[in-house]
């Protein structure tokens, strides 16, 4: 059996600098447009999608230990979305992601910037 390879610190930071660039990008992707705008713009969808979906594949690379040590960061919900997005792309529920965009990542946004800023 393997013994599990614990990330360093720097990758922590690496992974949560993607979290963060990727957020932001989305909440700016989306500015200018509405929920409806996602029904018929495939490349708008799509870019969202995949922005959502990075955030937690950053957030799953993130290590344990580091996570704990941040309980006001919702890793489960953001690795799940993740792996629904990632499992389930054929059935996203736009809705859900609007929703994530507008209301979820902001606030997510604002914890990584000043977790990020005291590194």
């Amino acid at each position: 059996m393997r013994p599990e390879i614990s990330m360093s610190r720097h990758d922590d930071i690496t992974s949560m600098g993607q979290m963060l660039d990727h957020a932001r990008e989305a909440v700016q992707m989306a500015e200018g447009f509405s929920r409806t705008d996602l029904d018929s713009d495939r490349k708008l969808e799509l870019s969202l999608t995949r922005l959502v979906e990075i955030v937690g594949e950053a957030a799953k690379r993130v290590s344990p230990n580091r996570r704990a040590a941040l309980p006001q960061i919702p890793w489960k919900e953001i690795v799940g979305m993740r792996n629904r997005l990632t499992h389930g792309y054929d059935a996203v529920d736009l809705d859900i992601l609007w929703n994530v965009i507008q209301d979820d990542l902001p606030p997510l946004i604002d914890q990584l910037q000043t977790i990020l800023a005291d590194k």
